[in-house]
């Protein structure tokens, strides 16, 4: 408890970073989707991005570059487009492949057409003759999936002075399917219906990051739909001072242990001032490597496995039960893995939010502290009491077994204001609170 106590301390002392001077990469708007946004041409050496439902950033692609949005995913490898001709949302842009001279789908016998991620179920194979394009179909955890070939381009970026054109591997998705339109069941690597694809940002070979040679990079989430940023490469020193924790590294291959995923440990879990007497064996892989702490700008929310959700589930439902009222049903279940979840009027859980109790990830050297309105998240379509006069909410924390996985998964949701950046140099990932909205201003990445 003592040292949750001290990363708090040193949290608020970190959150008056400064943010002032200009950065040595590329950056990029980030923002979050929860409805269709008219696409715009990146700004110079900027991406915006939003958080929401997804982060997406928009890029250039081709020649000459056509403007797409991407969903921003360290926890996938291969980046992809919906392409012309695809099955695609209603309203998706596609990227236009035949419109690109620099476009080329790779050819079966190339090293490349050998490559196998996690996110493939199967291994690249040949399309039907006579096209001996090499043929991908990849998955996710929400069941969703995209099936195309494997295609090279010119990704423009930008941010910098003058605009960097590198080439890349990208799936040029011909066919996609999922259970959702804007992943919101929280769990999956779903894209929203203004977004034409997947900007895949883990450490596979196969990666934007790797493709890149990118050893650095930071973003930083503002709350609800304003605008964040995303920087590639050197920060230039405008990033507050960070705690980090060390990526961890398995060496073995392990059936559920993600080695191409930013994995840290997770040393506890805290609600308030109460360290959760969780076992070290609860929050540490297993021998399968089931288990292992992923820091994910894909999935929305953050999952814990089953007995830390439970601990968590208690302590939070005991220190709030004076602010908030049980929803009271059992059987409630929200998206399949939610089921610490409350009722009452909008105003009232509104005044009640800023008094509710801090939970704090806790790990080896930083913390990832969640309070206020990101722990609570306002069930859709769901009203209770007279009139529908009360609100159904649910914790923004998840139950990872309910939800089929294996792991324990920090989400965007609660990397808003908060500045997070993936030193792949050092192997580390470091965070400190930040005020998004004014990095974001400062570093000229509005919307």
């Amino acid at each position: 408890m003592e040292a949750s106590l001290v990363l708090l301390c040193l949290c608020v002392f970190l959150a008056s970073g400064g943010e002032g001077r200009s950065p040595a990469g590329t950056v990029l708007p980030l923002q979050v989707r929860v409805q269709e946004v008219e696409l715009e041409a990146p700004a110079a050496n900027r991406l915006r991005f939003r958080h929401n439902v997804s982060l997406t950033v928009p890029v250039a692609v081709g020649t000459p570059p056509q403007n797409v949005t991407m969903v921003l995913d360290t926890g996938s490898e291969l980046s992809w487009l919906l392409c012309n001709g695809s099955y695609a949302p209603p309203l998706t842009p596609a990227f236009n492949a035949s419109g690109s001279s620099s476009y080329g789908a790779v050819p079966c016998p190339s090293t490349a057409c050998e490559w196998r991620g996690r996110d493939l179920p199967v291994p690249p194979f040949c399309d039907t003759p006579p096209s001996n394009a090499c043929r991908v179909s990849l998955s996710y955890a929400d069941a969703s999936s995209a099936d195309g070939v494997l295609a090279t381009d010119t990704f423009l970026l930008t941010g910098g002075a003058p605009p960097v054109a590198v080439g890349a591997y990208f799936g040029c998705i011909t066919s996609y399917s999922s259970t959702t339109a804007t992943n919101s069941n929280g769990t999956g690597t779903d894209v929203s219906e203004a977004a034409t694809g997947l900007l895949g940002m883990n450490r596979g070979t196969l990666s934007f990051v790797t493709q890149t040679g990118t050893r650095r990079f930071a973003y930083c989430i503002a709350p609800g739909e304003g605008p964040g940023v995303l920087l590639l490469g050197d920060d230039g020193g405008v990033a507050p001072p960070l705690n980090y924790t060390p990526l961890i590294e398995i060496s073995q291959p392990l059936p559920y242990f993600d080695r191409v995923a930013y994995s840290v440990q997770l040393e506890g879990i805290r609600v308030g001032c109460a360290l959760l007497p969780i076992p070290k064996s609860v929050l540490t892989p297993d021998h399968t490597g089931a288990g292992q702490t992923m820091v994910d700008s894909g999935t929305q929310f953050t999952f814990l496995l089953a007995d830390a959700y439970a601990a968590l589930k208690a302590e939070f439902t005991s220190q709030a039960r004076l602010l908030l009222a049980p929803l009271g049903e059992p059987g409630f279940v929200f998206q399949g893995a939610f089921d610490a979840c409350f009722r009452g009027p909008e105003a009232r859980v509104a005044a009640a939010s800023g008094l509710l109790p801090e939970v704090g990830l806790v790990l080896r050297g930083a913390e990832v502290a969640v309070s206020g309105e990101k722990l609570l998240y306002m069930v859709p379509g769901e009203r209770r009491g007279e009139g529908g006069a009360e609100a159904v909410w649910c914790l923004t924390f998840g139950n990872s077994d309910m939800a089929g996985m294996s792991a324990y998964v920090i989400g965007h949701h609660h990397q808003q204001n908060v500045w997070v950046e993936y030193d792949l140099q050092n192997g580390r990932v470091g965070f400190a609170p930040a005020r998004c909205d004014l990095a974001t201003q400062r570093l000229g990445a509005g919307a």
